[in-house]
Parts: C-alpha cells; sequence; structure tokens
C-alpha cells in the first residue's frame, strides 16, 4: 500500500533500513521489490549489516548501500544517522524498529512492530501489503556469464549447502552425500553436486567433509559473491540445506528448496518461494531427519 501523496513525486527519496543476517535481510527484499515496482522512480538508500550488503548491490534504484557495522553500546548507528539527518526522506522503511527512524527527517514511516507468523507476513505488515511479497534476487548479465562457465553442459546441478551459523542447525555432513547420491541415482539421472558455503575457516570446515565424499562437485566455498551466487542458483534444479541465508537465496532465485531445520522455528523461517518446503527435526534435533525424510521432501520439489 502507498503512503498517501508519495505516488505524486517524481523523485523520492527512500531508507530502507534492514537486517544484518544474511537470511532476515533476504527475506526483506520482498518489500523492496514491491516499493521499486510502486515508485518506479524512487532513489533508495539501504542500510544493513556487512553480511547482507552483496543482497543489494545489483538492486535497480539503488542509489547507496550504507553498512551497519555492529558496535558496543549501539555506537554502529551513529554514522547511519550522520549520513541520513541532512537530508529530507520520503519514506523510511525500518524492518529493525529502531529509534533512529525518529530522529532523522521524513514525510512518512513505516517501522516495523514485533509480531508473528512467517517472517514475511511480519515484514508484509510494515507496508499493509497482503499477500506478502516473495523475496527476490538481483544480479547482472556479467554475473550470468561467469557462473555458467561452472555449469556442466547438459547435466542437472543439485546444490548442497551443508553449513550454519550454529554447530546445532548442521545436518550431518555425511547425510548430504547420501541425499545427493540418492537423487542422482533415481530422480536427477547423471546430475553433478555443488557445494555452497560462506567465506571463512569455519564454513569451508563443514563444507570439506562433503566436498571429500563427493569429488566431482563443484566447489562454491568462498568463491563467489552473492549476486553471482544468486546467479548460479537460478540455474540449479535443486537446493538442499540447512537454515541459513544461503537457503533464503536460493529460495528467492526461484530454485526448488528444500530446508533442513532443528533449533530453529520452520513456521517462521521456512524458506519462502516458488517451489519450497521445510522438513524439521523431532525435538528440534537435527539428527532426526533422516534421509529418507530428505529424499522424499526433494521428491516432491521435482515434481513437475
Amino acid at each position: 500500500m502507498a503512503p498517501e501523496g508519495l505516488l505524486s513525486r517524481p523523485r523520492m527519496r527512500i531508507l530502507f533500513i534492514t537486517a544484518n543476517r544474511l537470511g532476515d535481510a533476504v527475506l526483506s527484499t520482498g518489500l523492496l521489490d514491491h516499493l521499486i515496482r510502486t515508485y518506479p522512480a524512487a532513489r533508495i538508500t539501504v542500510a544493513c549489516g556487512p553480511v547482507a550488503a552483496g543482497v543489494f548491490l545489483r538492486m535497480p534504484n539503488l542509489e547507496q548501500v550504507i553498512v551497519i557495522a555492529k558496535q558496543p553500546f549501539g555506537r554502529h548507528w551513529l554514522p547511519l544517522w550522520r549520513a541520513a539527518v541532512t537530508l529530507w526522506w520520503d519514506l523510511i522503511v525500518d524492518i529493525r524498529g529502531s529509534m533512529l527512524s525518529w530522529l532523522v527527517p521524513a514525510r512518512h514511516r513505516s517501522i516495523m512492530r514485533p509480531g508473528t507468523g512467517h517472517k514475511t507476513v511480519q515484514l508484509a505488515r510494515v507496508l499493509r501489503l497482503d499477500p506478502a511479497p516473495l523475496p527476490v534476487v538481483w544480479f547482472s548479465p556479467e554475473d550470468s556469464a561467469r557462473v555458467a562457465s561452472l555449469l556442466p553442459d547438459g547435466r542437472a546441478v543439485i546444490a548442497l549447502s551443508p553449513t550454519a551459523n550454529w554447530p546445532p542447525k548442521v545436518w550431518p555432513a555425511g547425510r548430504f552425500v547420501a541425499l545427493f547420491e540418492r537423487l542422482a541415482a533415481s530422480h536427477l539421472p547423471g546430475a553433478i553436486p555443488a557445494v555452497i558455503a560462506g567465506p571463512g575457516e569455519a564454513e569451508a570446515a563443514m563444507a570439506r567433509p562433503v566436498l571429500q565424499a563427493l569429488p566431482e562437485a563443484i566447489d562454491l566455498v568462498g568463491r563467489l559473491n552473492l549476486p553471482e551466487i544468486a546467479a548460479f542458483l537460478s540455474r540449479t534444479r535443486l537446493f538442499a540445506g540447512n537454515d541459513s541465508g544461503l537457503m533464503h537465496l536460493a529460495a528467492a532465485a526461484g530454485t526448488p528448496t528444500l530446508g533442513l531445520f532443528g533449533p530453529t522455528n520452520a513456521g517462521e523461517y521456512a524458506p519462502s518461494g516458488r517451489k519450497t518446503e521445510a522438513l524439521s527435526g523431532l525435538n528440534r534435533e537435527m539428527e532426526s531427519i533422516s534421509v529418507d525424510m530428505a529424499l522424499g521432501g526433494a521428491a516432491r520439489l521435482l515434481v513437475p
């Protein structure tokens, strides 16, 4: 829903304050997509955490990305306030529910409040949208061209994402291997795996057992930026991974996405896209998700 009077402004300026975490930032892209389509001439400034910044680099109508790097005692808000306070904003959309939104000049403010339901539904309430818009990804032709060289000719790619930011959220590596082998033997003959993870040794250590067990896998551990990962995922046949930002990126890219959940709430954070499924472990334990369960979820996603 458009705030009254904004549609008549030819060159409006929007400040969009979004999340630190990658997954939450991806989920907020549905709101941005709505704003871009509603206000096609708007100039949009996005404020987000360092890990999430790459999500917005190819976004249409982007004026700038302001990175909010966490600091003690809330000092991370000061650089954003200094950058924003000297401008007059037509609209501030704040999914962080911060005080900063009230400390800079604006004609309209839409500020998120605590709520229930899936995260996309909570986000949609900020702009009073129903139904909730699906998340999107943005990437360039150059991103697509780079990842095209990584894709095998004539073979389906199954993306595996065996990492997460918290050990209890990680499905055992051997089960990712078994899931791929069974899918390649039955539902997607000749498929090739791609192992995707973020940068850093912690991510590499979680992905290493899967890469060692699947030597023909495309190794994308820390090797692509976020727009390139989105471009790659948009051309894969299936994504299977732990609850993570990469899972949300895959769903937003339109990839059939199987999300595996343990201690986190799938009712709030299940992947949101055109074709998705979430499996939750018994007693919130990842080990209780069997390979048979994951295979069944993947098979449902592969039905035309």
